[in-house]
């Protein structure tokens, strides 16, 4: 059966690190970019972020979801070059538009954030088992609910895609029109939200009351079928990421 996620099962070195210092690394990767406004810094960090995506060969999985965010990244540039408030240097002429190097530079700055943020995320997305991060976060002492939540974000949107697509696959057998002219699809549109809608309200009672059959709710305390082993140097890297954020945020003091 194919999971609902976006986890690409591999066995590297990136998928082999323990799922909370994964997860304390986006920590990191964010607040470092916040905290520090170096181009130098920012760039560092992103490469790390692309080193990682190659490291764990999902570089290509993580395409898709930066041309997503390209849009925005665009607008920005657009907005910030033309109207940023400190605006001084004229750096390019457009016809009536006039783009200035301080609106520029401060949007690829932003634009840079943006693209850790993605890429930083991607790396743990892609290379962690949706389950495993809910088991890790539970053995923590966090809250199966809480893990819950966490599990339902990560396979909503695979979800609502495997959904619809066997939707529209059912739809074109009966003879429903969806490829075609805006128009087209428009006319289509109602015929497939309403059973997306309908199975995404059965989706969720039978997990209700899977949860309930499973004593989601009980207070005792929960064995798990399967412990994930411990990467060696997790420590290790747990130790350079703090020392590494510490850095950082003595920079920007100092």
């Amino acid at each position: 059966m194919k999971t609902l996620s976006l986890y690409q099962p591999g066995t590297t070195v990136v998928h082999k690190i323990d799922v909370l210092t994964k997860l304390f690394f986006v920590l990191t990767a964010v607040l470092t970019v916040y905290i520090s406004s170096s181009f130098s810094v920012i760039l560092g960090v992103l490469a790390l972020c692309i080193i990682l995506l190659l490291i764990g060969k999902i570089l290509r999985r993580a395409l898709p979801i930066v041309l997503v965010s390209a849009f925005v990244m665009l607008t920005i540039l657009l907005i910030q070059g033309l109207f940023f408030q400190g605006n001084e240097t004229l750096l390019i002429k457009l016809g009536f538009l006039h783009f200035y190097r301080e609106g520029l530079l401060y949007a690829v700055r932003i634009c840079l954030r943006i693209l850790v943020i993605i890429t930083a995320f991607s790396v743990f997305i892609l290379t962690t088992n949706p389950a495993t991060l809910v088991a890790e976060l539970e053995k923590s002492g966090l809250s199966p609910r809480f893990g819950y939540v966490v599990l339902s974000v990560l396979q909503i949107i695979p979800q609502m895609s495997a959904t619809l697509s066997r939707i529209m696959d059912a739809q074109k057998s009966r003879a429903l029109e969806l490829d075609g002219n805006f128009l087209t699809r428009v006319r289509a549109f109602i015929p497939l939200m309403v059973p997306v809608v309908m199975d995404s309200l059965t989706s969720t009672r039978e997990r209700s009351l899977a949860l309930e059959v499973r004593a989601f709710n009980s207070k005792k305390k929960k064995t798990y079928l399967y412990d994930e082993p411990k990467y060696r140097f997790n420590l290790v890297i747990r130790v350079v990421l703090v020392l590494a954020l510490v850095a950082v945020i003595v920079g920007r003091l100092v």
